[in-house]
């Protein structure tokens, strides 16, 4: 069973405890955007969320981590070497509405992921190749 983290404050007290790995299914999976926000571009190993889905959120150009009632699973990228001050950069990044939970990786080990708690879902999946194509060109 997850462990369901609030949003509030906790959110920044949960990043000094196990595990230190960030599940990335949206925006945070393009270098151009990590280095626009941290300087860098953490170690990033390809992995995937069995069990969820990054949906189109209505109104919103990055997509929500949401269970996948039907199987399927969310690629994505995990960050393994991130500071604390990064965690609390990319926690502000994120939209308040995001749940930080601990959800199980493909390669079996726990990580962290900016759940979507519902609401606005559309129901297909959020296309990371027109974000790309739309929201990053230029940025380099």
């Amino acid at each position: 069973m997850e462990a369901l983290v609030s949003v509030s404050s906790s959110r920044l007290a949960r990043f000094s405890q196990g595990p230190n790995a960030l599940f990335c299914y949206g925006t945070l999976r393009f270098a151009d955007v990590l280095k626009a926000l941290l300087g860098r571009i953490p170690e990033r190993v390809p992995v995937s969320a069995p069990g969820y889905r990054a949906a189109a959120l209505q109104g919103r150009v990055y997509p929500g981590l949401i269970v996948c009632a039907f199987g399927g699973s969310a690629p994505g990228a995990v960050l393994t070497d991130l500071s604390n001050e990064e965690w609390c950069i990319l926690n502000a990044f994120e939209d308040e509405r995001y749940e930080l939970r601990e959800i199980t990786l493909s390669t079996g080990e726990l990580g962290l992921a900016y759940v979507w708690p519902g609401g606005d879902v559309r129901p297909e999946d959020w296309d990371a190749e027109d974000f790309q194509s739309r929201h990053l060109v230029g940025l380099r």
